[in-house]
C-alpha cells in the first residue's frame, strides 16, 4: 500500500504520521522541535521515525512538509520567527537525501487548504479560500482547482493585509494587519485591551491569563463584553473576507482552528458583516463554511496532501 508522510512543523512540537490515498491517517508520533537548534539533527531524527513508523506493506512514495515561511518553488524554510532555525534552510532537499524519496514543503495554511480540497469540504469545489485562526492568521487560495502560489511561493498571506491604519503592532514588523485582530490572539488583546481601559466583565479577574476558550465560554454565558469581542471580530473579519472575493470570486470560503470553533459566536458576525461589505455582483453567492477536517489531524493530513495533490507516476519517475 502506498503512503505519505505528513509532518507539520511548529515551533513548539512538529506532528507527522501516515497517509494513504484515502485520507486515512495512521502511525501518527510527535517531536519537540524546539530540542534542535541545528536542523541537520532535526531532519535526521525525525526521518528514522518515519521509517521506523512504516509497516511491511507500505510503499512510501513521498513526504509532504507544512511548516510556517515555508516557500513551495524552493522547499526551504525562509526567516521563521517562531522556529529554533536562522536564515533559510534547504529542508525539503535535507530530507530528500535522508529518506530517498521526493519531499514537497509549502506554508502550513496552504498545506491545510490542499488538504481541504482532497479530504474535506472542498472535494468538488474548484475555487475557495481556507483561512486558518490559531495564534495568528494563515491562509490558502484555491483559483480552479490549483493553489495560488505567486511568482516567488510566498502567496495569499491575508493574516497580513493591512485593516486598521496605524492600527496594532504585528509581529512582522507593521502596523494594523488582519492577524492582530482576527486570532486567538487579536480577540485576546481586544478583551484585554476593553478592560484595561475600565469595562467590566466576568474576564477581568484572570485578565493576565486569558485565553480564547475564556472568552467563548464568557460569551456563551451571555457577559456582555465577550460578546461584544466577537461581533468586533467578525464585523472586521466579514469586511476582509468581503475585500478577498473580488480577486478570485471563490464559491465558499473555509475557516479553521481555534477561533472557528467558537461555531456562531464567529460565524453569525462574520457572515452578516460579508454580506453587507460585497459588491452587489457577489451578493448570495458564497458561503462561508466551517473546515471539514478533523482537528487534530488536519495539519498531519494538509501535509501530506502536498504529495498526494501532485501526479504519483510523474513523481516516482522524477524520484
Amino acid at each position: 500500500m502506498k503512503v505519505v508522510a505528513g509532518i507539520d512543523i511548529g515551533g513548539t512540537n512538529t506532528k507527522f504520521g501516515l497517509v494513504d490515498e484515502q485520507g486515512v491517517c495512521s502511525e501518527v508520533g510527535c517531536l519537540p522541535t524546539k530540542g534542535f537548534t541545528d536542523p541537520v539533527y532535526f531532519v535526521e531524527e525525525l526521518s528514522k521515525r518515519i521509517l521506523r513508523l512504516l509497516q511491511p506493506n507500505h510503499q512510501l512514495i513521498g513526504i509532504g512538509i507544512g511548516v510556517a515561511n515555508g516557500n513551495f518553488y524552493k522547499g526551504t524554510i525562509e526567516y521563521a520567527p517562531n522556529l529554533p532555525w536562522q536564515g533559510i534552510v534547504p529542508l525539503a532537499s535535507m530530507f530528500e537525501q535522508k529518506t530517498g524519496v521526493p519531499c514537497i514543503l509549502t506554508n502550513d495554511a496552504n498545506a491545510a487548504a490542499i488538504g481541504e480540497m482532497l479530504f474535506g469540504g472542498a472535494k468538488k469545489i474548484r475555487d475557495f479560500i481556507f483561512v486558518t485562526l490559531g495564534t495568528g492568521l494563515g491562509s490558502g487560495i484555491v483559483s480552479n482547482g490549483q493553489l495560488i502560489y505567486g511568482h516567488d511561493g510566498l502567496a495569499a498571506e491575508l493574516g497580513h493585509v493591512m485593516v486598521i491604519r496605524n492600527g496594532r503592532t504585528c509581529g512582522c514588523g507593521r502596523k494594523g494587519c488582519l492577524e492582530t485582530y482576527v486570532s486567538a490572539t487579536g480577540i485576546k488583546r481586544t478583551v484585554y485591551n476593553w478592560i484595561s481601559r475600565g469595562e467590566k466583565s466576568v474576564l477581568e479577574k484572570d485578565k493576565d491569563k486569558l485565553q480564547s476558550a475564556d472568552i467563548c465560554k464568557a460569551a456563551s454565558e451571555g457577559d456582555a463584553l465577550a460578546l461584544r469581542a466577537f461581533e468586533f471580530t467578525g464585523e472586521i473579519l466579514g469586511h476582509a473576507l468581503a475585500n478577498s472575493v473580488a480577486y478570485t470570486s471563490p464559491k465558499a470560503i473555509f475557516l479553521f482552528g481555534g477561533l472557528a470553533n467558537a461555531k456562531n459566536l464567529l460565524f453569525e458576525p462574520t457572515i452578516r458583516h460579508f454580506e453587507k461589505n460585497l459588491l452587489t455582483i457577489y451578493k448570495n453567492k458564497i458561503q462561508i463554511l466551517p473546515s471539514h477536517l478533523e482537528e487534530n489531524k488536519v495539519a498531519i493530513l494538509g501535509a501530506a496532501s502536498l504529495v498526494w495533490n501532485q501526479d504519483v507516476s510523474t513523481i516516482l519517475i522524477e524520484s
